[in-house]
């Protein structure tokens, strides 16, 4: 007999069964109060539980409420009441019209790299507000990610979630979740963490893009075997994706990317040039709306796209660069986008105390980030943020980008050094030359140097870094073909020279 226009609570109506699953089913409905569309999920009938078994069943249901309620997300699923049906807790949450992951990634079909870069985006940041919260899914995969209208996602089916402070509802022994999604250290009987959902997240964006989830077995045993112990296989359609999957989904949870690093990664990934190979990061200063155009070699431009976060580097505690940000936001940009006119005047003046303008060069002098400095006369600026400016040669191929970091911290060696040590797993291409503490204009520095392989050509790039703790840290950046670097260092040495600050 089916359930359709049967009312739940005296007020929801049962529409259409639009999905069903082991544990139960979820219906359109109609709130004849307020006089909306929901979705209402409904346990199955299960007479072959024990009494205990059902209460299991039933306490996980409303706990699934509790969870995905305690989040304020849009990319998580609004839960709106949690009612009883025959004894039988039902969810009425939001209804999101439109498939699930699950059913684009049928019969092996896959997405393209953008798309399922935007996907990722949503999905983890649904990921960090539950995390944030105290939330852990332990249950993300295609078929629990709903792709609403407007390119939104929606993370949904919070059943088997854990709450901090909140009892097991697990036997020992006992697994629950899909098999092929479920982190190394779950198989292994460890306690989960955030780390056991961003390798969901990881499995979940191998099948987006190669068809099949990463370690696929004929039995769900020997698919839990080669979860836990067996490498990874090849990808052969993950494109610039592939770095961060095969992070994701390393065996050993504490050596993963953060949230944070895995969302500046599919930020990249989705705005770039998504047949280009992912170098390795450049220092980020900042995270702003990129701008991508159309360039020569996008994937090899070594200047650096500095982006901030909505909270300042120093007060997170790490600056994480992600591979290829440049071809993303920076060395493009001198075809596609203007300097705002009243932020920035080349000006033939001089500043006391550094060194004169050299020939062939032209003073810039920033009133938003309170500098000045010189630039050589043949380039352009092409890109502004509130935290940095970005000037390229006539090739598209050498930046120039002058950064803050406010406040600064003890020295810039501690952020260069997180950057680093999040490059050296995901793009062995990156090659430290030197990165030392020193001081410039009687203030604590540091300067990085380092190469990294393009898509055509090697890359080298120079950071220097300086300023009181607490105050402004300034950043001089560069970064060209290292083939040509002889010609490019000298850019960097007479805008070192040559750089004052005008705020003071």
């Amino acid at each position: 007999m089916s359930d359709e226009g049967r009312r739940i609570a005296g007020r929801y109506l049962l529409i259409e069964q639009i999905g069903r699953g082991g544990m139960g089913t979820v219906w359109r409905a109609d709130d004849e109060v307020l006089g909306r569309q929901v979705a209402v999920k409904r346990l199955h009938a299960r007479p072959e539980l024990s009494a205990d078994e059902l209460d299991t069943l039933y306490e996980r249901t409303r706990r699934e409420a509790r969870s995905a309620a305690r989040i304020t997300h849009p990319n998580v699923v609004v839960v709106h009441d949690v009612v009883d049906d025959g004894g039988r807790p039902c969810i009425v949450m939001e209804y999101v019209p439109g498939p699930t992951l699950a059913d684009l990634l049928k019969d092996g079909r896959t997405l393209p790299h953008p798309d399922a870069a935007r996907i990722g985006l949503d999905m983890v940041a649904a990921l960090r507000a539950a995390h944030a919260a105290g939330v852990l899914h332990r249950d993300v995969k295609p078929g629990n990610v709903l792709l609403g209208a407007g390119d939104r996602t929606v993370l949904t089916d919070f059943g088997i979630a854990m709450t901090d402070g909140a009892s097991t509802l697990t036997k020992t022994g006992e697994m629950v979740g899909s098999i092929h999604y479920m982190a190394p250290e779950r198989i292994r009987g460890l306690t989960p963490g955030t780390a056991s959902d961003l390798w969901a997240l990881g499995a979940t964006l191998y099948q987006a893009v190669e068809g099949r989830p990463p370690f696929r077995r004929a039995t769900a045993m020997e698919t839990a075997y080669a979860i836990a112990v067996d490498p990874l296989e090849s990808m052969k359609r993950a494109g610039p994706l592939e770095p961060l999957i095969e992070a994701l989904l390393i065996k050993e949870p504490d050596e993963r990317p953060t949230a944070a690093q895995t969302e500046r990664a599919l930020q990249t990934a989705w705005w770039g040039d998504p047949t280009t190979q992912l170098p390795p990061p450049t220092p980020d200063l900042t995270i702003a709306t990129p701008q991508p155009g159309p360039a020569e070699e996008v994937g090899d431009s070594g200047g650096r796209g500095r982006r901030r976060g909505r909270k300042k580097l120093v007060l997170v505690g790490i600056a994480i660069a992600v591979a290829a940000a440049v071809a993303a936001t920076v060395l493009v940009l001198h075809s596609t986008s203007k300097p705002d006119p009243g932020q920035a005047s080349d000006e033939p003046t001089t500043t006391p105390s550094v060194s004169p303008v050299p020939e062939g060069y032209h003073l810039v002098r920033d009133r938003q980030l309170g500098v000045s400095f010189p630039v050589p006369d043949d380039w352009k600026a092409a890109k502004r943020t509130a935290e940095g400016v970005t000037y390229t040669d006539g090739t598209g191929l050498a930046g120039l980008t002058i950064g803050i970091v406010d406040p600064a911290g003890p020295n810039p060696s501690t952020h260069f050094a997180d950057i680093e040590a999040n490059t050296k797993v995901n793009y062995p291409s990156y090659r430290r030359l030197r990165m030392q503490q020193t001081t410039f204009r009687e203030q604590p520095a540091a300067i990085w140097e380092f190469t990294f392989q393009g898509r055509v050509r090697m890359f080298r790039a120079i950071d220097l870094g300086f300023g009181k703790e607490g105050d402004r840290e300034y950043d001089i950046y560069l970064s060209a073909p290292d083939a040509k670097w002889d010609t490019y260092r000298p850019v960097f040495d007479r805008v070192r020279d040559g750089f004052a600050t005008t705020s003071s």
